[in-house]
């Protein structure tokens, strides 16, 4: 089964979302049908803040099934011993609908260097915070000696309902050793269906060079979007959302970027699914939260006729 998706954003009222529009956004995106509220995380990337993990605690409060995911967790910012208790106590509170997705970051250097963190460090430091977590939600008495972090028989209660999926999200070579070493699960983006299935190849590959031969990975892909009959008015909705993002021209990320009606961003979907993907997280640019979650639906029929037996 493929599950679909949708990036929902978090709050600032300087902004016109409030906390009761997000979270009516939640509720509406479970009620319509969708698999996963996905939240991105930062905690200030180019001044601006919006962290994974206390939204998903408001998210989980006011939903009873819909997956809860981070994509992606900035982990090398945090030390990996109170995200453990973080996220196992949010995994209890949902009820075991939490996976966790982590990345690395790094296009805002600055953001590193404000959380006293050298962005150098940090695909090494995110190496180490995979395995600790693992270990902690599943032992007590944990030591670990490694370059970064250091435990003296550390144990974190309560621990998760079961052990929490940890999805790694990237698409460098490296994004893709660490999704095999230490992933359930891996998020690709801004890449082409046939990078995708290389990338899912090298997966395996690393995991069984790591003694993970029996791992049945959770491969998939995340999408910024622009829905709407006229193309125009869909290109524009994502150019403008992924220029104020990442200050960088649209053209840059056009090839790997779906936009236009529903069908059509189904149709540029359907080949990662015939690879291989398993999920699908959308990150839409529409007006309003609520929107949002009404074109993202839309999608998800669209991908449900032209995939019945996998969604």
């Amino acid at each position: 089964m493929v599950k679909v998706g949708v990036l929902l954003g978090g709050w600032d009222f300087r902004t016109g979302t409030t906390a009761d529009m997000a979270l009516d956004a939640a509720r509406r995106a479970e009620s319509v049908g969708l698999d996963a509220l996905v939240v991105g995380d930062h905690v200030t990337f180019h001044g601006a803040g919006n962290d994974g993990l206390t939204l998903l605690t408001a998210y989980a409060v006011v939903t009873s099934r819909i997956e809860l995911k981070t994509c992606v967790y900035l982990l090398p910012l945090r030390h990996p011993v109170p995200v453990a208790l973080q996220a196992a106590q949010l995994d209890q509170l949902s009820e075991g609908r939490l996976v966790l997705g982590v990345g690395i970051g790094g296009e805002d250097r600055h953001e590193f260097w404000s959380c006293g963190v050298d962005p150098g460090t940090r695909g090494a430091r995110t190496n180490e915070s995979l395995q600790i977590l693992r270990r902690l939600w599943q032992e007590d008495d944990v030591s670990f000696n490694g370059r970064h972090f250091q435990l003296d028989a550390v144990s974190v209660n309560p621990k998760p309902l079961r052990p929490i999926p940890l999805f790694v999200g990237g698409r460098s070579d490296a994004a893709l050793v660490r999704a095999g070493r230490y992933g359930d699960g891996y998020t690709g983006i801004w890449q082409s269906r046939d990078r995708f299935v290389a990338a899912t190849a090298r997966i395996y590959e690393e995991a069984e060079l790591a003694g993970r031969g029996d791992v049945g990975f959770e491969m998939g892909m995340q999408f910024w979007t622009g829905i709407d009959d006229d193309r125009d008015v869909a290109r524009a909705f994502v150019g403008a959302g992924m220029e104020a993002m990442y200050r960088l021209p649209f053209e840059r990320f056009e090839r790997y970027t779906p936009y236009g009606s529903a069908a059509e961003v189904a149709a540029f979907i359907a080949p990662y699914i015939e690879a291989g993907a398993r999920h699908v997280n959308l990150v839409p640019t529409q007006g309003t939260p609520e929107e949002n979650i009404e074109r993202v639906a839309e999608v998800r029929e669209e991908l449900r006729a032209l995939f019945p037996e996998r969604t």
